[in-house]
């Protein structure tokens, strides 16, 4: 099975829902499988977008930060890139709109993809969150404190993950997107855009390839059923 029909990933969106912050696979080695993809950093540290393998956090603040090898993430989704295009934009798109219009086009409810979209943004408004400090909080308690940040004519991509919804948990149901822009002047969790030109690209996986923090005693440890996991990941993203 090559391996551009494979979506890694390390961890599950579950163990963030209670505060499972702590990361424990360096970024190096997330690289090792995939060149593009999402993620958070040690203590919920922002918001990460990997692009042509190269890893950038976008941190609390808003500043997009090139990383370095040592970089520890708790939680990441990412594979080899190998888009095929699938439309071109032909007039203002916003999330809504586009997530219907991606669906429609293909038979990928059930199973996992990657959607890609560089373009100019007429608008773009994203999030991250500041580190968090041990003893972490729970996942809603740092959505109530995101940082929001927008821009405006903005070249940049949008890239992030498909999940069919009976994986919610494991990752988020339904769409998940993070942007990055060109010029590295903006980017995050994103929230909304209102996009006017660019070529829409999607990957689908075959295969997914999930390892957990078996290192981690607070995980194996955890008892994820006194968690409302489904109405965190809901609120939080």
């Amino acid at each position: 099975m090559q391996k551009d029909s494979t979506l890694y990933q390390y961890g599950t969106l579950a163990l963030l829902v209670p505060g499972l912050f702590e990361g424990t696979k360096s970024i190096d080695d997330i690289l090792k499988h995939g060149d593009t993809g999402i993620g958070t950093g040690d203590g919920l540290d922002g918001e990460l977008i990997v692009l042509n393998g190269h890893p950038y956090q976008v941190d609390g603040s808003g500043k997009v930060n090139k990383l370095d090898s040592n970089f520890m993430v708790p939680f990441a989704d990412v594979h080899f890139a190998n888009f095929k295009p699938l439309f071109e934009l032909e007039s203002d798109i916003t999330p809504t709109s586009l997530e219907k219009t991606v669906l429609s086009k293909v038979n990928y409810d059930n199973i996992f993809f990657s959607f890609r979209l560089h373009g100019n943004f007429k608008k773009i408004a994203t999030r991250s969150v500041d580190k968090q400090s041990k003893p972490y909080p729970k996942l809603v308690e740092c959505a109530d404190k995101q940082n929001e940040f927008s821009a405006e004519d903005k070249c940049g991509t949008l890239i992030g993950y498909y999940s069919p919804k009976l994986f919610n948990g494991p990752s988020v149901g339904g769409f998940h997107l993070h942007f990055l822009a060109d010029d590295l002047s903006i980017g995050g969790h994103v929230l909304d855009f209102k996009v006017d030109n660019g070529t829409i690209e999607i990957q689908p996986f075959n295969k997914l390839e999930q390892d957990f923090p078996t290192g981690s005693q607070e995980f194996m440890k955890h008892d994820f059923s006194k968690d409302n996991i489904e109405a965190a990941i809901s609120k939080s993203e």
